[in-house]
């Protein structure tokens, strides 16, 4: 059954926004940097907040807010993951969660695995809960973006402790293959070590395309793991506050639940109330519109990128509204988002922020109308005739 794309808000309506995106830059720049989206609020979502408005329901988060059952509803029916509602927990976002994992799972010095190019606060979290990074490069081949497991062996045999996982990946869009998660588990599971998965842009990952969730990718990773996640990439909620910390083994239950009493305080009321109701089956019709017009969208960007930016190369994504583009071949330095902001009024995230990987390289949000998407790449496109 074919889906009808959901629409974006008019750019004038957008621009009334108080949020990063809207009011970082002025008014002549078209931000498709930080990761907000450019859609209305699922109706189910602007009901809830309405009513708890209305109420003057604005008091501290209960303990109970039905978001556990909410999550494991929406994970067995859009994943067929069975999660445990009683292995779950929330705090504020997912980066609170994963600093507060790390915290309890490690000791201070001790090295922490990522797979850059990478989302940039995980540069910053490792640190803040007392690690050091220590950096296992993504493998690109010509078929996919994956991870290097030799590599992260390597790393944990030689003492790391702990691997931060992005399943899906920031910024590749790439969800990683169950025999590679799978993988990944032994190896943690052989060394000693735990894994962290943030995968807070799972529910954008494409019809189609296998999401795995990763504790639910082997036995030794429901012993190994931990996941992070939340409603409020897909569903753009990010200033409500509201992640959750899944595991699916008694000894990673104990840990989490072992965690201050005030990692799970920090949730916020709205923030737990929107994510039941975009958990809810009723959003569900809302979330698939996003994700056709998703779809169209990297396509688009695909084609748009050929056709004004030759010699920009871009592998479509299989999840999320986050589009990584390699513009080295154009000559313009290691941060090609500086001259791009400066000169086409275009801001895009930069590239070197996610790593030494991202030199040459720019993130692209595509969560917007197909018109600001042609008219963005048309200003980059500009740049090459100057």
């Amino acid at each position: 059954m074919s889906v009808t794309p959901l629409e974006a808000l008019p750019i004038d309506q957008l621009r009334l926004r108080s949020s990063t995106k809207w009011r970082k830059y002025p008014d002549d720049v078209l931000p498709l940097f930080v990761a907000e989206t450019d859609f209305a609020l699922a109706p189910g979502i602007t009901a809830a907040l309405a009513r708890a408005v209305g109420l003057g329901d604005t008091g501290y988060t209960p303990p109970d807010p039905g978001i556990r059952d909410a999550f494991a509803r929406f994970a067995q029916r859009r994943f067929g993951w069975d999660v445990d509602p009683a292995r779950v927990r929330s705090t504020g976002d997912v980066i609170m969660g994963v600093v507060e994992i790390l915290r309890a799972v490690t000791d201070p010095g001790d090295r922490v695995v990522v797979t850059p190019p990478v989302y940039p606060p995980f540069y910053d979290c490792v640190p803040e809960a007392g690690g050091v990074v220590e950096r296992v490069p993504l493998i690109e081949t010509d078929a996919a973006w994956e991870l290097d497991l030799a590599g992260i062996e390597a790393a944990l045999a030689d003492g790391a402790r702990a691997v931060l996982l992005c399943n899906p990946h920031n910024p590749t869009g790439t969800a990683h293959a169950r025999e590679s998660l799978a993988a990944l588990s032994d190896i943690a599971e052989r060394h000693g070590a735990v894994v962290v998965s943030d995968e807070i842009h799972a529910p954008l990952v494409q019809p189609g395309v296998a999401f795995t969730p990763f504790l639910a990718a082997s036995p030794a990773a429901a012993r190994v793991g931990y996941a992070v996640t939340s409603a409020s990439k897909a569903f753009n909620l990010a200033g409500l506050k509201c992640a959750l910390m899944v595991t699916a083994d008694d000894a990673t239950t104990r840990v989490v639940n072992g965690l201050p009493v005030e990692v799970e305080w920090r949730t916020g009321l709205f923030g737990a109330l929107a994510g039941v109701a975009a958990f809810s089956e009723e959003s569900d019709a809302w979330l698939d519109a996003l994700l056709a017009r998703l779809d169209e969208n990297r396509r688009l960007l695909a084609d748009l990128l050929a056709e004004h930016v030759p010699g920009a190369r871009f592998r479509i994504p299989d999840a999320g509204f986050l589009a990584w583009v390699d513009l080295t071949d154009l000559g313009w330095g290691d941060n090609p988002a500086v001259k791009i902001l400066r000169d086409a009024k275009v801001a895009l995230h930069f590239g070197p922020h996610f790593g030494v990987e991202g030199r040459g390289h720019v993130r692209i949000n595509f969560g917007c109308s197909p018109d600001v998407l042609r008219e963005a790449v048309e200003r980059i496109g500009a740049l090459l005739h100057r």
